[in-house]
């Protein structure tokens, strides 16, 4: 690196980190937006964004202290997240142009900072020049190794996997143009009866998951007295189906109890649902139970049933857009602390016993006049009446019950 230019790239990179985390959530974002392939779950999500962290703070070393190509390796959390990509079936291609976009955008990055120095136009052109130079050539070397390793991936994961099963299911679950009969000639199995899909995932630091979710499908081969149907949908996560040709049951408190010992396994279930719509429509559901229980809580339950959770999962596709509504309907009733949650469990069992103080205060095992005050408090804190747009309230109410305070605390 030449020197007259150094000490200026050091100053540049030690302002873009110091901004580190706002930049990281900017680039991920602009991935997501960019590409679909990125839209991921919320634990993919979350290996993502420590890929795109790790790659910065690589590049960043490299930058301030002049490293040598030939010593550059792939961070362990992007080859991770490259593995998980190729689990998935995801393309090649789109892993690729994230890196070209994070190059593009570390370009934006440096003349954005060089513009807060005072310097002439030589040496921004000569420190935009150097810091792409270096920037491209870190990608360049990157993307080699990220072929390798998502290759290598693949092909072990075709081996371990039913490579064709998976890749039939997907196309079932993703083609709305694909007619019963194709559906049942390309698996090979019946789906004219009934079907309760579930979602089992373990979480991302557990060693040996692949053990935990062998004991998940025992359990619920157990709990429904019929093998399930599955696949694994990466390694820490598996789709199965229960099926039977009359209305099946499952045993959920079965589960529960089993699970009961066992937090890094947990269960999202679908509702039951018939026919090839409902095969689909189950595993929509178990989908978006797991990413109610992941979002609602520090620690997702052990089974988390799809109809007990039904209306935040259908408004959760967007949680920054839900946060922002349920703090406006609220208010202060939304705010993060002991006396507030009280007002709103109390407010919301009040509503759901259709305004009832005695039901209410049966179910929450208070006097009647205790129910009565809180809601006249609730009342004051919202600044209206419970009977003004008493809907909105109580789906406000019931979201920030399922989905927790990381959801609702405005802070």
């Amino acid at each position: 690196m030449p020197s007259d230019v150094q000490p200026i790239v050091a100053e540049v990179v030690r302002r873009i980190q110091a901004d580190l985390p706002s930049l990281t959530d900017e680039l991920t974002d602009h991935f997501v937006e960019m590409i679909p392939e990125f839209r991921h779950d919320e634990a993919v999500r979350q290996l993502m964004v420590a890929s795109t962290s790790s790659n910065l703070v690589t590049l960043f070393d490299i930058l301030a202290h002049g490293i040598g190509d030939s010593r550059i390796t792939v961070p362990p959390a992007a080859a991770e997240y490259a593995r998980r990509f190729a689990q998935r079936g995801l393309s090649l291609e789109a892993l690729l142009r994230a890196y070209r976009l994070g190059e593009h955008r570390m370009v934006r990055w440096t003349l954005r900072y060089l513009g807060q120095l005072d310097l002439d136009v030589a040496d921004v052109i000569a420190t935009t020049d150097q810091v792409a130079k270096v920037t491209n050539g870190y990608i360049d070397q990157a993307i080699e190794n990220l072929i390798d390793i998502y290759e290598l991936e693949r092909q072990r994961w075709d081996r371990r996997s039913d490579g064709a099963r998976s890749a039939q299911l997907r196309v079932v679950l993703g083609t709305d143009t694909l007619d019963l009969a194709a559906a049942e000639e390309m698996l090979g199995i019946s789906l004219r009866g009934w079907h309760r899909a579930a979602v089992c995932w373990v979480d991302a630091t557990v060693p040996d998951a692949e053990r935990y979710l062998r004991t998940a499908t025992r359990l619920l081969a157990e709990a429904a007295g019929r093998e399930p149907l599955t696949m694994l949908a990466d390694d820490h996560t598996l789709w199965a189906w229960l099926s039977s040709a009359g209305r099946l049951t499952v045993d959920v408190k079965l589960m529960n109890d089993k699970l009961a010992g066992t937090a890094a396994v947990h269960l999202a279930l679908g509702e039951l649902a018939s026919g090839l719509a409902g095969f689909r429509s189950s595993h929509r559901d178990a989908l978006r139970a797991r990413a109610v229980a992941e979002a609602g809580l520090d620690t997702a339950p052990s089974v988390v049933e799809f109809e007990h959770v039904a209306i935040a999962a259908l408004m959760s596709d967007n949680l920054e857009d839900l946060r922002r509504w349920v703090i406006r309907t609220l208010g202060e009733l939304a705010r993060d602390d002991e006396s507030m949650a009280r007002l709103r469990e109390t407010v919301r069992v009040f509503l759901q016993c259709g305004g009832s103080y005695t039901d209410a205060a049966a179910l929450l095992h208070l006097h009647k006049n205790t129910v009565n005050y809180r809601a006249r408090k609730a009342e004051e804190v919202l600044g209206h009446p419970l009977t003004e747009r008493r809907l909105d309230v109580e789906v406000a109410l019931l979201v920030a019950d399922v989905l927790g305070v990381r959801v609702i605390d405005p802070s």
